[in-house]
C-alpha cells in the first residue's frame, strides 16, 4: 500500500460490511458503509477536506482566512483536523448538547470553541448557533462561514466520495439506500451518485422525532447529529421517497442492539438507522438489498446513548 503524505490522504476508502446477524430471520441483504472509520472518526471528514482543499485551490480560502462553523461536534472535529494540517484559524459554535467527548476533542485539536446557551423557538440550538456565527462573521477579520446546510460542496463531497465508492463496492444491485439526515449532505450526495447506476433505487431518510426537516412538529431532542430545527437549503425533498422518524430512546436501543449483535460500536445516528430498519423491514419486498451508512463512532456517545442513567431519563 502506498505511504500517505498526510492525514487528509487517509480520508475515504471506508469498508462495507454485511450485517447478516442483525436481522438474520429476514429475507433481505443489509450492508453498511463504515464511515466512522475515517481518521477523524466520522463521515464529516469528507466535506471538511473537500471544502477546505477546494477553497485553498480556488482562492476563497487563504492562509489568513478565519473559518467559522456551527456544529454539533463531528464536522467541527473534522474541520479542526484539516485546519490544523493547513495552519488555518477555526472557530466552532457549539451548544450544551454536544457530547463531552466531542467538546474535549475539539479543544485538544486547537479549535476556538464558542458555546451558545439560549435555545431557539423550536427548543433546539441550531438557530441560536447560526445567529452567533453571523455575529462572529461580522466581528472577525477575514471570516468565512462554511455553512454546511447551504454549501453545495457538502453534498458534492459525498457524491464524489462515499457514493462513488459504494458503486465500486456493490456494483450489482442496490434496492434501497437508507441514511440519517441533518445537513442532508450525505443523503443527497450519495443517493445522487447511486441513482446514476441504480435509477430505480428508493431513497429513505431517517429523521429524529422533534426535527422539522420534513415538516414534523418541533420538540425537544437530546441526541446530536441527527435532525435539525431548520430545513437545509441543499435538501431536495423530491429526491426522498420515504421518511422514517425515530426518537432518542429508539436510537439508543438501536445503538445497543448493533453493538450486541454485530460488535459494531457506532454513534447515535447509526442507532437511528437500526431503529428505522426495525420499523420498515415488514414492508420490504422479499430479497431486498438495503445499503446504509454508519456516520460516526460510539466512543463519543459513552455519556449519551451508552449511559444507562442518560437513557433512563428519556421518554420511551
Amino acid at each position: 500500500m502506498p505511504i500517505k503524505q498526510s492525514i487528509a490522504e487517509c480520508i475515504g476508502g471506508t469498508p462495507v460490511v454485511s450485517l447478516n446477524r442483525l436481522f438474520s430471520d429476514q429475507d433481505m441483504e443489509l450492508f453498511a458503509k463504515l464511515e466512522y472509520m475515517n481518521p477523524g472518526g466520522s463521515m464529516k471528514d469528507r466535506p471538511a477536506k473537500f471544502i477546505i482543499e477546494r477553497g485553498l485551490k480556488d482562492g476563497t480560502i487563504t492562509p489568513d482566512t478565519h473559518l467559522i462553523e456551527s456544529t454539533s461536534g463531528n464536522l467541527g472535529i473534522a474541520l479542526a483536523m484539516i485546519t490544523r494540517l493547513y495552519q488555518l484559524k477555526l472557530t466552532c459554535v457549539v451548544d450544551p448538547k454536544i457530547s463531552p467527548t466531542n467538546l474535549k476533542i475539539l479543544q485538544r485539536l486547537g479549535a476556538n470553541v464558542d458555546m451558545v446557551t439560549e435555545p431557539d423557538e423550536h427548543g433546539g440550538y441550531l438557530k441560536t448557533r447560526i445567529k452567533r456565527v453571523n455575529e462572529l462573521a461580522n466581528i472577525e477579520k477575514n471570516a468565512l462561514w462554511i455553512n454546511q446546510y447551504a454549501n453545495e460542496d457538502n453534498w458534492k463531497s459525498h457524491y464524489y466520495g462515499a457514493g462513488t465508492e459504494l458503486i465500486e463496492q456493490l456494483p450489482d444491485r442496490i434496492d434501497y439506500f437508507l441514511a440519517p439526515v441533518s445537513t442532508s449532505g450525505s443523503i443527497m450526495g450519495i443517493s445522487r451518485k447511486l441513482r446514476e447506476r441504480f435509477p430505480n433505487m428508493k431513497v429513505l431518510a431517517v429523521d429524529a422525532v422533534g426535527s422539522i426537516i420534513f415538516n414534523s412538529p418541533p420538540a425537544n431532542r437530546e441526541l446530536p447529529g441527527i435532525g435539525a430545527s431548520r430545513v437545509p437549503e441543499i435538501l431536495n425533498k423530491a429526491e426522498i421517497d420515504e421518511v422514517i422518524h425515530v426518537n432518542d430512546y429508539e436510537s439508543a436501543l438501536g445503538c445497543r442492539r448493533l453493538l450486541e449483535t454485530e460488535g459494531i460500536f457506532a454513534g447515535g445516528s447509526s442507532g437511528s438507522i437500526i431503529a428505522a430498519l426495525q420499523k420498515m423491514i415488514p414492508s420490504l419486498p422479499s430479497g431486498s438489498r438495503v445499503v446504509t451508512i454508519f456516520p460516526d463512532r460510539g466512543d463519543r456517545y459513552l455519556d449519551l446513548v451508552y449511559d444507562d442513567e442518560w437513557l433512563g431519563k428519556l421518554p420511551s
